[in-house]
């Protein structure tokens, strides 16, 4: 198996100092250089995310110009690169030169073993996080908008939009089977505007909105005076979509009696309307959608079989949102973008911290979830960018926000530096101390968490 550990450059003429902290750094993959050459050869072969660096190098071992010199090359080669900087001549002066010249953080020597560690570990959590928003921030047109409806790049939803362009010229039957909130209208308005229909009627009627007595009426229609209260006639869902797309949402939520109705209607593809004696012929391609579960119906008997048959001539599974690959970071940026315009003009954009709980969290409502949390989000924010703090997904430590290791880390973090920044009343060098991290460590800290100090 390939070795993935993170790579760590030493930089350090003590060829005894050296050997200590490799031993100490086992858990990453060391490189060791004693001079400016050997520094800069395995930083471009290597390419190491973090390097801890002794300005005093031959030739100038008992000054710091040397070391300055090797930082600045590094920097330029690897800017991203997190160089700690270490010395024990004139400690003060060095440690303000070497974060002017763009140093991560300063260390004085002699070396206390465990406290750099952690200094290294900070300096790869920090990295690996600017990578991961690098990443995260990238624009949205990685996505995609499939069947005119379905922003989208995760494979799994791909899949899904192939499907229904293929059978999207077929005058069959769709069943689209999906939790709650996973877009089952969109697809099916994206089925009929890739049919041969598209120019007809779509039509949508949520069942389970409807109570039990007036759905009838709402897909079959009335006569004047068929009951109390029917003033004229009025046309059903079914005889206003001829020749178009009936979207029936919620279909498992229709109650028994009425199945009958509706099997005979796409048996005969003929209605008649509540207190009417015409059949009237219809024209209508019939997609259905429901969250339920239709087979446990069916054996319960409270679903008629050749009902789900008639209308589950196709049937197409709709993945939820935890489901698919990268979804949730693409959407949610959609939605900034969209509610900034409308609702917040200052908001720019999403933090870090959005964006790590966004990826992180289960999205049991799933994409209708994510837009209302992204419009609120954008509605209370206060600054420039949206942050997790915003998204209020709670505070609780056993909640869906803990799914992963780094998601468990990153929101232990920001409670340890909160609790540090209160029990010290926001001093930062205090607050430091008691973190056991320097003072531009945590500085750097603040900044990725987006934390007021």
């Amino acid at each position: 198996m390939a070795d993935v550990r993170q790579k760590l450059l030493i930089v350090e003429d003590d060829l005894g100092l050296q050997k200590q902290l490799k031993w100490s750094y086992e858990d990453f993959e060391v490189f060791c250089a004693s001079n400016r050459d050997e520094a800069l050869t395995l930083l471009r072969s290597e390419e190491p995310d973090v390097v801890t660096l002794d300005l005093g190098l031959p030739p100038d071992p008992d000054g710091v110009n040397e070391g300055f010199a090797v930082l600045e090359e590094m920097l330029k080669l690897k800017p991203d690169t997190k160089i700690i900087v270490a010395s024990g001549h004139g400690a003060r002066e060095s440690a303000l030169r070497a974060i002017s010249a763009g140093a991560w953080d300063f260390y004085h020597k002699p070396v206390d073993i465990d406290e750099l560690h952690l200094i290294v570990r900070r300096a790869f959590h920090v990295h690996a996080l600017e990578q991961q928003n690098a990443l995260l921030q990238q624009p949205d047109s990685d996505g995609e908008l499939l069947l005119g409806t379905i922003l989208t790049a995760a494979p799994e939803m791909l899949k899904v939009a192939r499907t229904i362009e293929r059978i999207a010229p077929a005058d069959v039957s769709v069943m689209l089977l999906g939790a709650s909130g996973t877009g089952k209208e969109l697809l099916a308005r994206g089925l009929h505007n890739a049919s041969v229909r598209r120019d007809k009627p779509f039509v949508a009627i949520n069942c389970g909105a409807i109570p039990e007595n007036l759905l009838e009426s709402e897909l079959f229609g009335h006569e004047r005076g068929a009951f109390t209260g029917a003033v004229k006639t009025t046309e059903g869902k079914i005889e206003i979509a001829n020749g178009g797309t009936l979207f029936l949402d919620e279909v498992g939520d229709i109650p028994l009696q009425l199945q009958v109705k509706l099997l005979r209607f796409l048996q005969e593809r003929t209605i008649e309307r509540i207190g009417g004696r015409k059949s009237i012929n219809v024209d209508v391609r019939v997609v259905c959608a429901t969250h339920r579960n239709l087979n446990k119906m069916i054996a319960d008997q409270t679903f008629r079989d050749d009902l789900y048959y008639r209308l589950a001539e196709v049937t197409v599974n709709i993945p939820p949102l935890a489901a698919r690959t990268g979804d949730a970071i693409l959407l949610a940026k959609h939605f900034v973008s969209r509610f900034a315009r409308e609702m917040n003009p200052s908001i720019k954009g999403m933090s870090t911290s959005a964006l790590t709980a966004i990826d992180a969290w289960k999205w049991p409502g799933n994409v209708r979830e994510l837009e209302n949390r992204i419009k609120r989000a954008v509605i209370m924010a206060e600054g420039k960018f949206v942050t997790a703090d915003d998204l209020d997904f709670g505070d609780d430590e056993d909640g869906d926000l803990l799914l992963n290791l780094k998601a468990a880390r990153d929101a232990s973090d920001r409670k340890a530096i909160k609790r540090a920044i209160s029990r010290t009343e926001g001093n930062i060098s205090s607050a430091a101390k008691l973190l056991g991290i320097s003072r531009p460590t945590l500085y750097d800290l603040l900044k990725q968490y987006d934390l007021q100090s």
